[in-house]
């Protein structure tokens, strides 16, 4: 769960200034971290004053070979021989090694740490904002986009933290330390080494704004690659059926190409800094090295000072021909981090209630006068009148198109109906938590989804406290428990991604035994035995029978022989009932559900 707060709470009311200044937004977000970023900060701060103290022992042991007793070291230790000043020299430089040495282990590892820590707490925050989205929004989008934020834009954004942040201080600690040790020795060095800082702090900010929008074109980029990759592994199978792996191998080729057009234009903007930044740098340093020069020739400067101010130019300039890489780090680190937030900002539409079933769960439905469509389309439902008691079991049948998944997703929340209310045992599903709607409900979906892990465990999805004894009795409920035990390891047996290694109708039974084993009190079955044969359509509707004895069943089908048995059968037609009653009163009635069964029949039957 997310480490500050809560990721289906209300965003910012400004939720665009967080995507523009994302650094500054995970600032405000993770407050956590502040101390720990503060102390990474401090280890840089004194590992940065150590790094630069050699410089000074070189020119100090300068001074003392020339001076003598005259030496800056004389005058502050009292020590006249110059082997003792040189003594003093190696020790405070061991002293100086071993503080860098250990400030820049602890501020590594700070850093590397604060670094793993946001990234684990934005991926999880940002995953678990993604699975209480709502299902419209993830059926407008490819998973493989989503995927690359969650995945590769969190990886770029800790890359950023890693590497990329610590370097931006070192280098404007760099550039403080270095500059004062100028102001002390020479005002006039001081500007001229530091005159090309500002044409490379200018061209940093061109090219900043330059790289910007080159590397949000990556990140589209790779988000159409991750999305049209996971696309095809997903769909393998058509692939192959189709003799299509020339032209897919096309398409990804396609996006490939995208991706890489788009790093290389990036690259080769990022790349044409470093020569800017060199030719500055070669005009400090020759300053320094000759008007220095000149000036300890002139006697008004000393020699060990001299030595100290050449050091420091190389250390104070060669840093910045890294720039261009820290840069190229902060814009992707930025792009990542203004997705991130993006994705976070998406607003979850259907949020659960606050309010609680009564115990036990009756298990009564009724719609009342319910519109409901999809986005800006026209309705789908047109003012749905429906009523199921509790503990009978009720389908709704009807042609491609007229309504039936769409009715479902309604009770089970999925979304919500433009007009009309969805009641559970008297209770508007909107005022309900989700323990007590979805909780209170066993699915199976037209197109089951098996996880990867044993048939043991996907059975045990919904309940994962549940016995063997309670597994082994679910799947003979749901007639799973012939194929189950035939296989070398039973219920320990190995299901592949999606559950590939199973058949459909395998699939199918294991989800209506993992529906209920729950025990649910509303059972919704959408084609639950679409993918099955008609002997085990024939066990799983006895099975069915004795399992729904004591709890509500709302059954879609196409295939009429699956419902013939239920107390009221609902017939939609574009939207709206058209009738309804049992199995024998519409097919006495000869209207929508007759013709319906003499095209799946050929004839007419009462039972």
């Amino acid at each position: 769960m997310p480490t500050v707060l809560d990721s289906r709470a209300p965003r910012s009311a400004d939720p665009v200034s967080d995507a523009d200044r994302p650094l500054r937004a995970l600032w405000r977000r993770y407050t956590v971290y502040r101390a720990r970023l503060i102390l990474a900060f401090t280890f840089s701060v004194i590992n940065k004053v150590a790094d630069v103290m050699p410089e000074l022992l070189i020119g100090a042991a300068v001074d003392v070979v020339v001076r003598g007793d005259q030496s800056f070291v004389a005058d502050v230790l009292g020590v006249e021989s110059r082997y003792a000043q040189l003594g003093w020299l190696a020790v405070i430089n061991v002293v100086v090694w071993l503080v860098e040495s250990g400030s820049e282990y602890l501020a590594e590892v700070l850093w590397r740490n604060l670094a793993q820590g946001i990234k684990h707490d934005l991926r999880m925050e940002a995953y678990d904002h993604v699975q209480h989205l709502d299902l419209s929004w993830h059926e407008s989008r490819s998973s493989g986009s989503t995927l690359a934020i969650l995945n590769d834009d969190v990886n770029q954004l800790e890359r950023f933290l890693d590497v990329g942040a610590p370097a931006i201080i070192q280098t404007a600690l760099n550039v403080i330390l270095v500059g004062g040790v100028f102001a002390i020795a020479s005002t006039q060095l001081l500007v001229l080494a530091f005159l090309p800082i500002p044409v490379i702090i200018v061209g940093s900010l061109i090219f900043q704004r330059r790289l910007e929008p080159l590397y949000a074109r990556v990140r589209e980029a790779v988000a159409d690659l991750s999305a049209a990759l996971s696309a095809n592994l997903a769909g393998i199978a058509t692939i192959k059926a189709f003799t299509a792996e020339n032209h897919e191998y096309a398409r990804i080729s396609k996006a490939s190409l995208a991706y890489r057009q788009a790093n290389s234009n990036a690259i080769r903007t990022a790349a044409a800094f470093v020569p800017l930044v060199r030719v500055a740098i070669l005009t400090g340093f020759t300053c320094t090295l000759l008007l220095g020069g000149w000036a300890t020739l002139n006697g008004t400067l000393e020699v060990g000072m001299y030595s100290v101010l050449v050091f420091m130019t190389q250390r104070l300039l060669w840093p910045l021909t890294e720039v261009a890489e820290v840069l190229d780090l902060y814009q992707r680190g930025r792009a990542s981090a203004a997705r991130l937030l993006r994705l976070l900002d998406e607003p979850v539409i259907v949020r659960q209630g606050h309010a609680s079933l009564n115990r036990p769960v009756a298990g009564g439905l009724e719609l009342r006068g319910v519109r409901a469509g999809y986005a800006d389309g026209p309705d789908v439902l047109k003012g749905i009148d429906m009523v199921i008691p509790g503990g009978e079991t009720h389908a709704v049948v009807g042609s491609t198109g007229a309504g039936k998944s769409t009715l479902l997703r309604l009770v089970l929340r999925f979304s919500d109906p433009r007009s009309g209310q969805v009641l559970f045992d008297g209770r508007d599903v909107r005022d309900l938590d989700w323990d007590s709607l979805r909780g209170s409900m066993g699915y199976v979906a037209q197109d089951v989804f098996m996880f990867a892990g044993s048939i043991a465990e996907n059975i045990a999805y919904g309940r994962p406290t549940a016995t063997r004894a309670e597994i082994e009795h679910a799947a003979r409920a749901a007639a799973a428990w012939e194929f189950i035990e035939a296989l070398p390891d039973g219920l320990d047996s190995w299901v592949g991604e999606r559950g590939v290694t199973l058949s459909g109708g395998q699939r199918q039974r294991l989800a209506l035994a993992r529906a209920l084993l729950r025990q649910p009190a509303i059972l919704v079955l959408d084609e639950a035995t679409s993918a099955v044969d008609n002997e085990t359509e024939a066990a799983i509707q006895q099975s069915l029978r004795v399992a729904t004895a004591d709890c509500t069943a709302l059954v879609v089908a196409h295939r009429l022989s699956t419902v013939r048995h239920a107390h009221r059968i609902w017939v939609l037609d574009a939207g709206q009932i058209v009738e309804f009653g049992t199995h024998d009163e519409l097919v006495a009635a000869n209207g929508a559900y007759a013709a319906l069964w003499r095209v799946q029949t050929g004839m007419l039957a009462t039972d």
